[in-house]
């Protein structure tokens, strides 16, 4: 059941996180990193792990670990990290979120532009979108990871960079997230933010600054109210 308000604001454009909104990769990601962590002996839990990075930039992580540890984690952590990330892509273990494909389906019949910002690299984000099926929805032109900005989520400009790329107007723009880290950023780029609470509490999102939604297949008819 929506718990979004309906309000006058236009929405005319839609940034969409990936990870847990595209693709549903969080539980995989989560769990390889929060394995790598205790190997190197940051000790974590899968719950920790999430509500520590979930949304956030590596680079983020990194500062985290170091400041605990005394010490960066070993170039290899990635280096395993994303071997087993690509792997479960290949294996066809991530698909796309429920409901994904019939919302974008939604928004090009509404004629609603759209791309995706993530925390995430750009191999990481073109990989998990291959892997569920939504490569030909985003081409390069649409895709903005935290690689191309100076400072990640929580910070605007991941979203203002993609929205100034795009030709979006930030006050006419509705972005997507499932993360606070996410949730914020969207926020403070002055942009409207609808948060997926498929896997993340919509108590969480809303706390964040977001107005939550369940199912995927609310968004259409929640975007285009608001155009």
């Amino acid at each position: 059941m929506t718990e979004t308000r309906r309000g006058t604001r236009n929405a005319k454009h839609v940034i969409f996180d990936c990870d847990g909104v595209l693709v549903d990769s969080e539980p995989t990601a989560n769990r390889l990193l929060t394995e790598g962590l205790n190997a190197i002996g940051f000790a974590t839990t899968p719950a920790e792990s999430e509500r520590a990075f979930m949304g956030r930039s590596w680079e983020h992580m990194v500062e985290v670990v170091t400041e605990r540890l005394g010490t960066p984690p070993p170039a290899g952590l990635r280096d395993d990290y994303r071997a087993g990330l690509f792997a479960a892509y290949a294996a066809r273990e991530v698909p796309a979120v429920p409901g994904i494909a019939a919302a974008l389906d939604g928004l090009d019949a509404a004629g609603v532009p759209y791309c995706v910002a993530s925390s995430g690299d750009h191999e990481r984000i073109r990989g998990g979108l291959a892997t569920a099926g939504l490569s030909d929805r985003f081409d390069d032109a649409r895709i903005f990871s935290a690689d191309d900005v100076g400072r990640g989520k929580p910070w605007p400009d991941l979203f203002l960079h993609a929205a100034e790329r795009m030709g979006f107007d930030p006050a006419a723009t509705v972005v997507v997230e499932d993360s606070p880290a996410g949730v914020q950023a969207g926020r403070a780029a002055g942009m409207r933010v609808l948060g997926y609470s498929g896997r993340t509490p919509a108590s969480v999102l809303r706390e964040a600054g977001a107005e939550p939604f369940q199912e995927m297949a609310e968004l259409p008819s929640l975007l285009t109210a608001l155009v």
